[in-house]
């Protein structure tokens, strides 16, 4: 038997790989099948079944591409509803993956389908959880995500996900492997661990949610602090259930090389957002007017989720050379299939045609620290109200990047103020939008917060948030 966790860190998501026996099994595919075919070829092995755990809300599946592909069927728990054929199991019900098992076990609560997978090993051990959303390490699944669907308050969907782990879960055995489907970073929890696998045993210790006295308890501690889900989150869910363009075929409309000439045309008849995908060292020196930085080098797809939201906008894309497809793989992973071509040549060759260009006014925590000295500054600070939290400049301003279009119409224009993050890729987001949309008043920090530390600058006393959220 062979289990491989295939993680992705831009998502913090989790799929996984079972083989046995010339058999094989794949639980929670990315959106790009290939790898999964290749890794099938190379073993080997027939994959009999594709398991989804949920409806995934942060990403886009692979699953009908891979069932296409491998003729696998696919499978969900009890009460999904798809518009596509599916398997929707039974509770408790087992599925033979060459010599070992894979049994049903019905946890509603994070979406009302969620459903965990145990594997069952030759010698009829329970060996592994797939846990999906219902359980994450550190954390479980957030209870708001499915409310508009089924119309339930996110207390009782914590209620459901109580009895799930409280009945279901809690009394298997501690030594049972854990594989949850998301990490440290994605906004499906908002407590998780760094690590991505652990025993069950541990999690029993450490897990705040599985060490509540009552239900009650268990309600408040896990719908309290929820912040609102990304504006992508339903999209996405919709297109998990009802199907979606084949990942090959997003790819091969995407990667259009356009001449500058053409970039041009394009984006003023199609009204495309110009997605410019360089780190913010690079993006700050120079850029399209009006286009918006989202770095590749950083949590990219949940940021444009989060950041552009409407998986139907067109989007223009300009990147390093050669890193087209890794940008257009990574839009396509949450949803936003409708990119209509690359900058052939990059900025460079933008800049080259003598075309207009824009800056950011961007200055070191050394220069800050003199700019400011004796003097009565507005400085914003957009990272989370948790890293805001734990340590921050003195009279600044928490202004989450990720709710910038709700704070962005409180900026007075003609008020000059001071951006940062913690270490500049969110706050060069911040600056692309707030120049895209007329607001230059103001001075970016290069490296954030970590290097304002290594300053004088006046900081708040350092409060671990581990403890609080302890």
């Amino acid at each position: 038997m062979k289990i491989e966790q295939m993680y992705t860190g831009c998502l913090a998501q989790g799929a996984y790989y079972i083989a046995s026996a010339g058999e094989a099994a794949i639980i929670d595919p990315l959106r790009e099948t290939q790898p999964y075919v290749e890794r099938l070829e190379k073993d080997e092995v027939q994959l009999k079944y594709i398991f989804e755990t949920h409806f995934h809300a942060d990403f886009v599946s692979g699953h009908i591409d891979l069932s296409n592909k491998t003729n696998a069927p696919i499978v969900y728990g009890p009460t999904a509803n798809t518009e596509f054929e599916a398997i929707i199991a039974e509770d408790n019900q087992v599925f033979e993956v060459g010599d070992v098992k894979i049994k049903v076990i019905h946890t509603p609560g994070h979406t009302l389908e969620s459903s965990c997978y145990l594997l069952i090993d030759e010698q009829g051990n329970e060996k592994a959880l797939f846990s999906g959303d219902t359980l994450f390490l550190g954390d479980v699944g957030r209870p708001d995500l499915a409310q508009k669907a089924a119309d339930r308050t996110p207390q009782e969907l914590a209620g459901l996900l109580y009895d799930s782990l409280y009945h279901k879960i809690l009394p298997l055995n501690d030594n049972i492997t854990v594989y949850p489907a998301h990490g440290a970073g994605s906004a499906c929890g908002k407590n998780m661990q760094k690590e991505t696998v652990d025993t069950l045993g541990n999690q029993k210790e450490t897990n705040y949610a599985l060490n509540q006295i009552d239900r009650g308890s268990f309600i408040q501690a896990v719908t309290d602090g929820l912040f609102p889900p990304p504006a992508y989150f339903g999209m996405n869910v919709m297109m998990n259930k009802k199907g979606s363009h084949s990942f090959d075929e997003v790819l091969s409309k995407a990667l259009k090389a356009l001449t500058t000439q053409r970039f041009e045309e394009v984006a003023e008849a199609s009204g495309a957002l110009i997605l410019d995908v360089r780190n913010n060292g690079e993006f700050s020196k120079g850029f399209i007017p009006q286009s918006v930085n989202i770095g590749l080098d950083g949590d990219f797809a949940p940021w444009v989720g989060a950041l552009i939201a409407d998986v139907n906008q067109p989007i223009l894309l300009v990147t390093k050379q050669g890193d087209e497809e890794e940008a257009v793989t990574r839009l396509s992973r949450v949803g936003f299939d409708h990119v209509l071509g690359f900058l052939q040549g990059g900025f460079e060759a933008w800049k080259n045609h003598g075309k207009e260009t824009d800056t950011v006014n961007r200055i070191s925590a050394e220069e800050f620290e003199k700019e400011i000295e004796g003097k009565e500054v507005k400085i914003i600070d957009v990272r989370k109200e948790s890293e805001y939290a734990a340590e921050h400049v003195n009279e600044a301003y928490s202004k989450p990047l990720m709710y910038i279009n709700e704070w962005i119409n409180e900026v007075r224009p003609e008020e000059h103020f001071y951006l940062h993050c913690a270490g500049g890729y969110r706050s060069m987001m911040a600056a692309s939008i707030l120049q895209a949309r007329g607001y230059r008043n103001f001075t970016e920090i290069e490296g954030g917060f970590k290097a304002i530390a290594a300053t004088e600058v006046s900081k708040s006393d350092f409060l671990c948030q581990t403890k609080v959220l302890k």
